[in-house]
């Protein structure tokens, strides 16, 4: 069962392990400088206006275009 559970998901993305690790790694760490972008934005209006949309866009671009 636990098998099932933890491969059912890397095959329905066309991956392995470590191809899903590095994604999900990658996305994280772009997630994480969006979140720092929006942060400074707070704080200083006129620094990075579109960086945060703009990863969020890209980043659910490439979620929802996997294991097509």
């Amino acid at each position: 069962m636990l098998q099932k559970l933890f491969l059912d998901h890397l095959r329905s993305v066309h991956e392995t392990y470590l191809q899903h690790f590095a994604f999900a790694l990658l996305f994280s760490i772009r997630l994480f400088g969006a979140a720092f972008a929006a942060l400074v934005h707070a704080l200083l209006p006129y620094a990075f206006e579109k960086t945060a949309s703009k990863t969020v866009h890209d980043l659910y671009f490439k979620t929802h275009n996997r294991g097509s």
